[in-house]
């Protein structure tokens, strides 16, 4: 218990002041404009991340308002796609569409690089991250091209093929972030892409349902081959001995950069290591509720309560 008394404050600080957090973590942006988009950007992350959202409370105020902003940007492009799903099957929009919305998005997004400036809060919040953190336009860009795929494509024939998709959807948010976190090594960038990997296979396999009622697949066909699933199994919902054993490889992958990515932790910035803690372990215990629920990623979904995700934290604790 002694070294818990010695953490700073400033990590601690979120179960102290839990009355006022909200409106502290804010209120610092003297600009009502840049005050405003902040204010936008967090509500976006508290409604859509409540796992990630909740790890970011134990960040120093600057941080935690740099980290909305990312999210809202990358939430913004997810569900640009995501929302225009049911608009393509209904046929009152085409690709060619959000596309065009996705082009749109990309030529603001470099002009914000050169400094222009636009009305729109996540942008508007996403600049002034800029101004204090070095985050290369390739990886925003990146990301836009990730998201960009699940327009066309619905099918991976190989992991190869998932690992590229994973990497822009997901790793370049965690290479993003990395340079609001600070580190001392640049192999934590390394690390960084590994637990990005492994959080996006995890939101794979928990959405294996979901993503079926919109006709995607994202398990590499090679897999499915190899443990004899046709996919006709998997839209019957077939929880078969062979899809136990399917999931059980998927889960065992995604673990393998889970454990790979803890390398990077000590890399990071002190003030720092709680969040990714935090964020990692209860991803990772998603894995857990699946294997817990028998392989029924169907018609259920896998998640952990509020009071399961704050149990992690006197073990997270201990680790920075």
């Amino acid at each position: 218990m002694s070294n818990l008394l010695k953490l700073p404050y400033t990590l601690l600080r979120p179960l102290y002041e839990k009355t006022n957090f909200h409106h502290a973590v804010i209120s610092e942006v003297r600009d009502s404009e840049l005050r405003m988009a902040y204010s936008h950007c967090r509500a976006i992350t508290r409604k859509y991340a409540k796992t990630f959202y909740m790890a970011t409370r134990f960040l120093p105020y600057q941080k935690q308002r740099s980290i909305f902003a990312i999210y809202g940007l990358c939430r913004y492009l997810d569900n640009l796609v995501d929302d225009a799903d049911d608009l393509i099957a209904k046929k009152k929009i085409c690709i060619s569409d959000v596309e065009s919305r996705l082009e749109k998005f990309r030529v603001k997004l470099i002009s914000t690089y050169r400094g222009v400036e636009y009305s729109d809060p996540i942008l508007i919040a996403f600049s002034d991250v800029l101004n204090s953190n070095k985050i290369s336009i390739e990886l925003p860009l990146t990301l836009l091209d990730g998201v960009k795929m699940d327009l066309t494509k619905d099918r991976y024939e190989t992991f190869d093929e998932l690992y590229e998709y994973s990497y822009k959807v997901a790793s370049v948010v965690g290479l993003m972030t990395s340079e609001v976190f600070g580190y001392s090594d640049q192999k934590a960038l390394n690390h960084a892409v590994e637990l990005g990997i492994a959080m996006q296979l995890t939101n794979i396999l928990r959405d294996i349902g979901e993503d079926l009622n919109r006709g995607r697949i994202y398990i590499p066909q090679e897999d499915l081959k190899t443990y004899g699933i046709d996919e006709n199994e998997l839209f019957d919902h077939n929880c078969s001995e062979s899809f136990a054993q399917l999931m059980k490889f998927q889960i065992e992958r995604a673990r393998s950069y889970y454990d790979n990515s803890d390398q990077g932790i000590p890399m990071l910035n002190r003030d720092s290591r709680l969040p990714v803690i935090l964020a990692r372990e209860n991803y990772s215990k998603i894995l857990d509720k699946i294997e817990e629920n028998q392989y029924q990623v169907f018609t259920k979904r896998a998640y952990l309560n509020s009071t399961e995700k704050f149990s992690i934290l006197p073990k997270a604790l201990l680790r920075i």
